[in-house]
C-alpha cells in the first residue's frame, strides 16, 4: 500500500504510525529483539514525560550521546514527542581521540544552546560537567525515573503541533572547529520524508529496512529512524561497531529479515563485497534498494559488489547510487528503483581543461583518458536543481560543469546562530552545495567538491580519481587515501597521503607514483605513507582532506 499524505509534524506522524503493525528490530550480534512501534511509542511517551519533569519544554534543545541501542532510539522519539529540538551528538571515531572528542562535543553543545544532555553511562566520564555546561542526565537515570515515579504514557504533556518548530539540529560533517548546525523544522523534514517515500516507492506493508548506520549521521537518523517511526515501515537496526567488527553481519541481517532497503557510504560496500566472497547460504533476493551515498560513488566499487552479490540472489538493479546532504534533510536526487548503476563515461582531458562532460564510447572505459561517473538520479518531489558557474552565477547548459544548487520544500532555512553565512549558503533562493556537477538527460552527475579540486597547469584534477587509483595498490588500505594540492612555483603540486601496512614502503611509494602518473598524467610532488588509523576523519567516517593538508603543511604527519 503506497504512502498517503501525512501531517506536517513528526510527533503527529509517530502517533499515527504507532497504530499500525510495523516494528523495529534491534540486533546485537546474533541476538534480535522485535519491538512493535505501538510499544515503542508508549515507552517514548514515558521517557518524554520524564524529560518534561527535568524541565524540557517545547523548543528546548536536547542532546543525546550514546551508542545505537533501544534506549537511544526511544529517546530520539521522546524528544520529538515532548516538542523539543533533537541534537544527536557524534561518538568518538578512535579511542586515541578522546580529548578531541570531548572538546568537539562541548563546542557543539555550546553552539546549539543545549538545555539538557542525555548521555550513555559509559561515555559520561569523558564529558564530566564543568561550570557553564548544560544539565546532564544518564540514560540509566532517565529510565530509573520512569520506574521510580511510575510514569505512565498518559503523563506526557502533548506539545502543541507546530510545523515550523525546529525539530532537529544536524551538525554537518567536516571540521568541527567551527560547528555548523543545520536547522531542520518539522515541516521541512516531513516534506523530505514524503519525497523519499514517493521516490523510493516505499511500501509499508512489504518493505523491511535494514541499517547499521550511526544515528548521529543524517543518513542513519533520517532514513532509519525518522522514516520508519513516522510511517510504520519495518526496520532492523544494528550498531556500527557490529558491522565494522564483522561486515558480513550486515548481509546476514538482510538475508535473515528479508531486507528490501538498506544504505551505506561507498567504503561500506567495499567491506560488504569482501565479506560476500567468503559467504554462503545468503538470500538477498528481496533487496530492491541498496543505496550508495554520503560520499562519492565509485562505479568500480558498485560493479564489484554486484558481481559478488548476484551469487547470493541479489538482483543487479537493486544498487541505488543517490545524492543527498544534511542541508536538504537527506534525500536530494534518487534514481528510479531497480534501475541499477548507470555510468556516464567522459573524456578526462576535456572535463579537466574545459569543464565539459564530453561523452566517450563505452568500449574505451578501460583507458586512463576516460573518467566514469555514476548517474545519481533526478530530484525527489519538491526539489529542483540547477548547475551554475561558480564565479558568475550564470546557469550552465546540459553537460556543462558548475556548482550544484538546490531549491525546494526540504531545503534548510540556514545554520543555527549563523545568520552571517546566509549569503554564502544561498544564491537567488537556491542552496549552494559546493559540489561540482552537471546534468545529463535530467539526471545529476557529481564530479567532486569545488574546494578540493587541484589546479595544475590549467587542469582541474579531481582528488577522488587519484585516491581511488591508489587505493587499489597492494599494501595501501582501501578507503584510506587522501590527495590534495599544495602551493608550488606557478602551479599547485599534488600530494598523496596513504595508510599502509606494507613491509616495503619504498616499493609502495614507487608503485603509488607510477599509478598516479597513469591515472592523471602527472607525477605527485610528494607521497607520504602513514600508519593505519592516522588519517583524519569526520564523525561519519569521511576523510578530511583540508585537515590532512593542514597537518602536512605543518609537518605533523609521521611517515613510515
Amino acid at each position: 500500500m503506497p504512502i498517503a499524505p501525512k501531517p506536517s509534524t513528526l510527533a503527529a506522524r509517530i502517533q499515527e504510525a504507532a497504530g499500525g503493525g510495523g516494528a523495529v528490530t534491534f540486533v546485537t550480534g546474533n541476538d534480535a529483539v522485535r519491538v512493535p512501534f505501538g510499544i515503542l511509542y508508549d515507552e517514548a511517551r514515558r521517557m518524554a514525560a520524564a524529560l518534561q519533569r527535568r524541565g524540557v519544554r517545547p523548543g528546548s534543545h536536547v542532546a543525546l550521546l550514546g551508542p545505537t541501542t533501544r534506549p537511544l532510539y526511544t529517546a530520539i522519539e521522546a524528544v520529538w514527542l515532548s516538542g523539543a529540538t533533537l541534537v544527536v551528538l557524534p561518538l568518538p571515531m578512535r579511542l586515541g581521540s578522546i580529548e578531541e572528542f570531548a572538546a568537539q562535543t562541548r563546542a557543539k553543545m555550546a553552539h546549539a544552546d543545549i538545555a539538557l544532555v542525555v548521555v550513555d553511562d559509559d561515555l559520561a566520564p569523558f564529558i564530566e560537567p564543568r561550570p557553564g555546561d548544560p544539565a546532564m542526565v544518564l540514560f540509566s537515570e532517565l529510565l530509573a525515573d520512569v520506574q521510580r515515579l511510575a510514569i505512565a504514557p498518559s503523563d506526557m504533556e502533548a506539545a502543541p503541533q507546530d510545523p515550523d518548530r525546529l525539530a532537529v539540529l544536524q551538525f554537518t560533517s567536516g571540521s568541527t572547529a567551527d560547528p555548523k548546525g543545520v536547522m531542520l523544522p518539522n515541516r521541512t523534514i516531513c516534506a523530505n520524508l514524503d519525497a523519499i517515500a514517493i521516490a523510493a516507492e516505499l511500501d509499508v506493508d512489504d518493505d523491511c529496512m535494514v541499517s547499521w548506520l550511526p544515528l548521529y549521521h543524517d543518513m542513519g537518523l533520517v532514513g532509519f529512524a525518522m522514516l520508519p517511526m513516522s510511517t510504520g515501515v519495518d526496520v532492523v537496526i544494528g550498531a556500527p561497531q557490529d558491522f565494522l567488527g564483522a561486515p558480513l553481519r550486515w548481509l546476514e541481517w538482510l538475508s535473515t529479515f528479508g531486507g528490501t532497503a538498506t544504505a551505506g557510504p561507498n567504503f561500506s560496500w567495499v567491506l560488504a563485497t569482501r565479506a560476500l566472497r567468503n559467504a554462503s547460504g545468503l538470500d538477498l533476493s528481496r533487496l530492491r534498494i541498496a543505496l550508495n551515498g554520503a560520499e562519492p560513488v565509485d562505479p568500480d566499487t558498485v560493479d564489484a559488489f554486484v558481481t559478488a552479490a548476484v551469487e547470493h540472489k541479489m538482483r543487479p538493479g537493486a544498487v541505488f547510487p543517490a545524492f543527498g546532504m544534511a542541508e536538504v534533510v537527506i534525500g536530494a536526487t534518487f534514481p528510479a528503483p531497480m534501475s541499477g548503476l548507470r555510468v556516464d563515461s567522459l573524456d578526462r582531458r576535456v572535463l579537466e581543461t574545459e569543464r565539459y562532460a564530453a561523452p566517450v564510447d563505452r568500449a574505451a572505459d578501460t583507458s586512463s583518458g576516460v573518467r566514469r561517473l555514476a548517474k545519481l538520479g533526478r530530484p525527489v518531489p519538491g526539489l529542483e536543481i540547477r548547475i551554475v558557474d561558480p564565479e558568475t552565477g550564470s546557469v550552465r547548459a546540459e553537460r556543462e560543469v558548475g556548482e550544484l544548487e538546490i531549491r525546494g520544500s526540504s531545503v534548510t532555512p540556514g545554520y543555527y546562530g549563523r545568520p552571517e553565512l546566509a549569503t554564502e549558503l544561498f544564491h537567488d533562493g537556491f542552496l549552494r552545495t559546493g559540489d561540482l556537477a552537471y546534468v545529463v538527460d535530467g539526471e545529476l552527475v557529481v564530479c567532486g567538491r569545488i574546494k578540493d579540486v587541484i589546479i595544475v597547469g590549467g587542469r582541474n584534477v579531481f582528488p577522488e580519481d587519484v585516491e581511488r587509483a591508489v587505493a587499489t595498490i597492494d599494501g595501501v588500505r582501501a578507503g584510506n587515501v587522501i590527495a590534495f594540492g599544495v602551493p608550488g612555483q606557478g602551479k599547485e603540486g599534488l600530494v598523496v597521503v596513504a595508510e599502509t601496512k606494507s613491509d616495503d614502503p619504498a616499493s609502495t611509494r614507487r608503485t603509488v607514483a607510477e599509478r598516479v602518473r597513469q591515472t592523471v598524467g602527472l607525477p605527485p610532488k610528494d607521497i607520504v605513507l602513514v600508519e593505519p588509523g592516522t588519517l583524519p576523519k569526520t564523525s561519519s567516517g569521511k576523510l578530511q582532506r583540508g585537515l590532512c593538508r593542514q597537518r602536512y603543511l605543518g609537518a605533523e604527519l609521521a611517515a613510515v
